[in-house]
């Protein structure tokens, strides 16, 4: 088996996973944070479009973002102005797949947390003259930390295993976007079965611990 293939796809993974799992983290907490707390008009409609992702086929949610990202859309043009490049089949473009599909999953879990914190103590620190921002980073976010941990571990195992919308926009290129489940699907598609159960072994070892990590903090 050929060792110096078998490693970039499990580190261009990580990399992946992390930083999506943190923009995944950020916009989910701050998602859940407003629709907890606050009752506005069309909540219903903006929490079903919050879920989408976790229900539409990969597939079509790499195809909205190759519509939204692609070089004919006016995002595309101005980010492809800013950084020079173009997005779509980058790693940034990978980075972005796995945050949008991890994102119903970090959103659910921090509005359990959310609403498990006693708005009476939230409150009681609003009354000793802290402002939202301190209510929220000293009370309601320590109070919530088991939610706001499990979240980046599911975002961060959704990241890894992300294949559909990673493949629709960052493409399969080895050392530049190939992840852990594209590298697998080509694989078994070359026939390399070596490989292909190396890197399955790798995925299932990784997402077990991340689990395990879950579970023992629940317990």
């Amino acid at each position: 088996m050929d060792w110096q293939a078998f490693w970039p796809p499990i580190r261009l993974s990580l990399q992946v996973a992390l930083l999506a799992s943190v923009l995944a983290l950020a916009l989910g907490t701050w998602a859940a944070r407003v629709v907890s707390r606050r009752a506005f008009r069309g909540r219903l409609l903006a929490e079903t479009a919050f879920l989408l992702p976790l229900v539409l086929p990969p597939t079509v949610v790499g195809f909205l973002l190759l519509v939204a990202l692609g070089r004919r859309s006016y995002a595309g043009r101005v980010i492809e102005w800013i950084a020079g490049a173009p997005v779509i089949f980058s790693w940034w473009a990978a980075v972005i797949a796995a945050a949008v599909v991890a994102f119903p999953l970090v959103y659910q879990t921090m509005k359990a947390g959310f609403a498990s914190v006693d708005r009476e103590v939230e409150e009681a620190a609003r009354a000793a003259g802290a402002g939202e921002l301190q209510v929220f980073a000293y009370v309601t976010l320590p109070l919530a930390a088991h939610s706001f941990l499990t979240a980046f571990v599911l975002a961060f195992a959704r990241g890894v295993g992300e294949f559909g919308a990673t493949l629709m926009i960052a493409g399969n290129i080895p050392g530049r976007t190939q992840t852990l489940p594209t590298a697998i699907y080509v694989a078994v598609d070359t026939g390399h079965a070596k490989m292909a159960w190396a890197w399955t072994a790798a995925v299932i070892g990784l997402s077990f611990l991340l689990l395990l990590f879950t579970g023992r903090r629940r317990s």
